[in-house]
């Protein structure tokens, strides 16, 4: 039955459409026509915090036309305008506007004479700032811009959180602080330019230094190459991506992790973060390392009830379901990322250090079941999910292995509840029907199962990387793995561009919702990685082909979510008003579905690596560069035939059968 709905949250300003560059913690976001004018969410931004608002040129007392806007970048935008300002010049402009705009805080307006005589063109830029945090701007509680002060070459506001300024090179001849005015008087021979640059500062606060545009930015040389060239588009916006969301730990500022996406969610989300460094895994096991040693540092000690839980907040789960706890997710994840960067080639050395915490997360997991068979949602009367028992189950086995790896105890309890889990599962939450049957979505508090076929399933393909190339086992038998497989590749499922978050068939079914038929692209990457390694290829082919054509739509920069129309010929996907771009998942989904390609299983520990490529070849050849196993660079080509072919690898690393 439904659950009640809950209370509707402000409508968000629309992103869709916006321009939105990152590089955290600064972020600058536009509408396509380049002038900053302070609507919905226009401006920079650094640490969550508005610092301009309003950013208008006018040349000759007229604004520029827009002719063109666009990402150069995760972290930059380009804007092109045109103007007449020559009298009797005919309809052709005469002076053309560029304007980058960067997440750094800085924007260079250039203006290039195209006429063919010299120009003398007053020029000047209105700014304005009201200092609004991202999250009153969102709920619409802004307040009036600020009063302006001239200072330094700019303009600075203030209030009582502190202020904020604009400087500008060169230097404006005449600044104008009630109005918010500065100008100047530019010169421009026939076929000349001339430059502005501002730069937008919080007080106190140097030029800004992203994590990801350090030197020492742990995936910024992974590529892709091959027939399809949307490929290597897709995965140099990923990286891109991923590197604009990375922070730091700001009291260990070695370790660091990925915002969960922008514009909304620019700080940890702690699923978000791992289940996005666990995706990432192939780009290295840095990433990895940084996020684990970061939620460790949260987890919660004691010997209550919760004692080894990773706090998380509620995630809405639909009509359907009541909100579900992102924190079980996450301490679920972190033995099973631990695990696996282990196998990616994490060093011995940190793997021990971190295995205490996730010695928490499982004695956490075996105290919460108890003598139970399932892991019950965490509030009173919640349901038994599908997923969270995915989850639990992959902990386990992951867990367990780890345990062993290291003569650390309660890796046979893991397995003997593993072994049990599957069985009940198996009969409880498979619901039979004239079609060949379905897992359910949860058991409801009465025993019941909740039919409804979403998404969420997907995590029962997503079992887990064990050693010698092994996958550890799922919960579902190897009839209703393929049953599943059938029903996510159907048309009720695969919306074209992507795997819906509930079929089409089921009650309650909205393509725009985010966990009712809107196609989620995290849950999507799972599906093509499950699917593939479970020998369905057609299915995974299927999805991952239109998954490859929405990102073209999209720029190659996947949003976390958009709309699950079904796709038709000549037809596009519709933007989610609400979805984050760059998102966390979705640019680690790109590195998880073009890896599964290759069928890259590592195990560093044992220095071997084995292949278990898409026979179908969806795109043709491919060829991966710049990934990492066993800490050393590793590439890999698989051919128009299907076969595998390792082309650079760490010293001594086997190929495993």
């Amino acid at each position: 039955m439904p659950y009640p709905t809950p209370r509707p949250a402000p409508d968000l300003p629309p992103t869709h459409t916006a321009l939105i560059c990152v590089a955290l913690p600064g972020l600058a976001i536009s509408g396509d026509q380049g002038q900053l004018a302070g609507r919905g969410l226009e401006g920079f931004y650094r640490g969550g915090r508005r610092l301009l608002s309003r950013c208008q040129v006018r040349i000759a007392g007229r604004e520029p036309l827009a002719v063109q806007a666009g990402m150069t970048g995760a972290d930059r935008a380009r804007f092109v305008g045109t103007l007449r300002v020559s009298p009797g010049a005919g309809p052709d402009p005469d002076v053309v506007v560029e304007r980058i705009r960067s997440a750094d805080g800085t924007e260079r307006i250039t203006l290039r004479n195209a006429s063919p005589r010299s120009l003398r063109l007053p020029f000047e830029v209105a700014l304005g700032s009201d200092l609004a945090d991202l999250g009153a701007i969102a709920c619409g509680r802004t307040g009036p811009e600020l009063p302006a002060s001239v200072h330094d070459s700019g303009l600075r506001w203030s209030s009582a959180g502190g202020g904020a300024s604009v400087t500008a090179d060169p230097a404006p001849a005449d600044a104008l602080a009630s109005a918010g005015l500065l100008r100047w008087e530019l010169e421009l021979p026939s076929g000349g330019t001339a430059s502005v640059e501002l730069r937008v500062r919080p007080d106190g606060a140097g030029p800004l230094r992203a994590v990801g545009q350090a030197a020492t930015s742990p995936f910024a040389s992974a590529r892709a190459a091959g027939d399809d060239p949307r490929v290597a588009a897709l995965l140099r916006a990923a990286v891109d991506d991923l590197q604009a969301l990375l922070l730091r730990d700001p009291a260990h500022p070695a370790d660091f992790y990925l915002a969960a996406g922008a514009p909304w969610r620019c700080g940890m989300a702690p699923a978000e973060a791992l289940a996005a460094a666990r995706m990432a895994l192939p780009l290295g096991a840095r990433l990895a390392a940084g996020t684990l040693r970061t939620l460790a540092r949260t987890q919660l000690q004691g010997r209550g009830p919760q004692a080894g839980l990773i706090p998380g907040p509620r995630r809405d789960a639909g009509a359907l379901l009541p909100p579900a706890c992102t924190g079980t997710e996450a301490t679920l994840l972190f033995p099973v990322l631990l695990a696996e960067a282990r196998r990616w080639g994490l060093p011995e050395q940190e793997t021990q250090e971190l295995l205490p915490a996730a010695e928490r997360c499982l004695t956490w997991l075996r105290t919460t079941v108890g003598d139970g068979a399932y892991l019950r949602d965490p509030q009173p009367g919640g349901p038994v999910r599908c997923e969270t028992q995915a989850h639990a189950h992959r902990a386990a086995v992951l867990g367990a292995d780890l345990l062993d790896a290291y003569g650390r105890p309660g890796g046979s309890e893991s397995r003997q509840w593993a072994q049990a889990l599957r069985n009940a599962f198996r009969t409880d939450f498979w619901v039979e029907d004239r079609s060949g049957g379905r897992p359910a979505a949860a058991l409801a508090p009465d025993g019941r199962p909740v039919p409804h076929l979403g998404s969420a399933a997907v995590h029962l393909l997503d079992t887990g990387l064990l050693g010698a190339g092994r996958l550890a086992p799922g919960l579902l038998d190897n009839v209703q793995t393929e049953q599943l497989a059938r029903l996510l590749g159907g048309p009720a499922m695969d919306a074209g561009w992507g795997l819906r978050g509930l079929g089409t068939k089921e009650a309650g079914h909205n393509p725009f919702g985010h966990r009712t038929g809107a196609v989620r692209v995290h849950e999507t990457a799972l599906a093509v990685a499950g699917l593939a390694a479970g020998g369905y290829e057609k299915e995974a082919g299927s999805l991952l082909t239109g998954l490859l054509e929405a990102a073209e739509h999209f720029g190659h920069r996947l949003p976390e979510m958009f709309a699950g129309e079904q796709r038709s010929a000549g037809s596009a996907p519709l933007p989610h008003p609400a979805a984050c771009r760059p998102a966390a998942t979705a640019a680690a989904s790109a590195v998880r579905v073009l890896t599964a390609l290759a069928g890259i299983r590592p195990d560093a520990p044992a220095r071997t690596v084995t292949l278990r490529p898409v026979q179908s070849a969806p795109v043709g050849e491919i060829g991966l560069t710049g990934l990492r196993v066993a800490g050393a660079p590793f590439a890999v080509r698989v051919s128009r035939l299907g076969l595998a072919m390792v082309e650079e690898a760490a010293d001594g690393l086997q190929l495993g059968l």
